[in-house]
């Protein structure tokens, strides 16, 4: 059996130490993303940046201290949200409240099984969705609340629908973004249409997407929704945990 070479096991180390290194951009996903390839999209004062209220609340700091709040205040303006991915839980300073909670599963996808991806039945149709699908789109997030999904929120990626007669019944897409890996979001079905298999199917789609860029999928689900099973049949696993803190301004 060859023995391999010392400079192998070197650029092997190096290539793993590399690998670490990227993905500790996921220890704070909104803040990393809006630094680097969601940077032009990026509302900036101080230490805190958001994404555009038409794209949707979320927003990052380096850390819960008072300057970050105080940054994220100018960001949200009077009465305002923002969303946070927090690692302990909130703690807001005077002028804060917390208008929603709970614990987030961050979860990547470094193997993907996309045996999900099954024929669908006659009349059914998967295709991408484009700026005329926004209305319907909006539409079925506020009926079924996979997350914020506002009018540009099209903007941060491709996304899949499932239709039926031009009726949008499932959707997948994609929202953040940081060197090596693309987040998979606004997943949903019609209540109508769940037990179906759809919303597998549109993942598959996004992931192959993902995957065509060679990059790695994550996401990001409460840790006690159902949907977290499909999640791990397509091959994704638990990274670590968040603490959602939607926050308003009350001053």
């Amino acid at each position: 059996m060859p023995v391999p070479h010392a400079d192998s096991d070197a650029a092997a180390t190096a290539d793993s130490a590399a690998s670490a290194a990227s993905e500790s951009l996921l220890d704070n996903p909104i803040l990393n993303a809006l630094l680097n390839e969601h940077e032009s999209l990026a509302l900036v004062y101080g230490l805190a940046r958001r994404y555009p209220a038409a794209i949707g609340p979320l927003a990052g700091t380096p850390d819960q201290s008072q300057a970050g709040y105080d940054a994220l205040r100018r960001l949200a303006g009077p009465g305002g949200l923002v969303a946070l991915f927090l690692h302990d839980p909130p703690a807001l300073p005077k002028g804060w409240s917390l208008f929603r909670g709970g614990i987030l599963t961050q979860m990547i996808c470094r193997r993907p099984n996309l045996d999900e991806a099954r024929k669908l039945e006659k009349d059914i149709t998967l295709r991408r969705l484009g700026s005329a699908d926004v209305p319907a789109m909006m539409e079925l997030a506020k009926l079924t609340e996979p997350g914020p999904f506002r009018e540009r929120t099209i903007e941060l990626g491709k996304f899949h629908g499932i239709l039926a007669g031009g009726r949008l019944l499932a959707m997948a897409g994609q929202r953040m973004r940081v060197p090596g890996f693309v987040e998979v979001s606004a997943v949903c079905t019609h209540p109508e249409a769940r037990g179906r298999g759809y919303a597998g199917v549109a993942m598959c789609e996004v992931i192959r997407d993902i995957a065509d860029e060679n990059r790695t999928p994550f996401l990001h689900a409460f840790d006690d929704n159902p949907a977290v099973r499909l999640y791990q049949r397509l091959g994704f696993t638990h990274r670590r945990i968040f603490h959602l803190a939607v926050i308003k301004n009350e001053t």
